[in-house]
């Protein structure tokens, strides 16, 4: 499954949006799960759903995701 450029922030849960903002802003899952209050492993596995959500394997590919949504 490949990525659609144009697919709806909507499809991710808001703290799965918020964990990719984090992400796309530059910080390690470490940084991001501070900021958000949350343990490393809670913000890997909001990745991993997001991934799966949105059929995409690859960083670049989750970075490209997250600007095509405006986050």
């Amino acid at each position: 499954m490949s990525l659609t450029l144009t697919a709806p922030a909507t499809a991710l849960a808001p703290r799965e949006q918020e964990a990719l903002r984090y992400i796309a802003a530059g910080c390690t899952y470490v940084q991001a799960a501070r900021s958000m209050g949350l343990s490393r492993h809670t913000v890997d596995a909001y990745l991993r759903r997001i991934r799966a959500k949105l059929g995409i394997n690859t960083s670049a590919e989750m970075m490209r995701a997250a600007i095509s949504m405006g986050l």
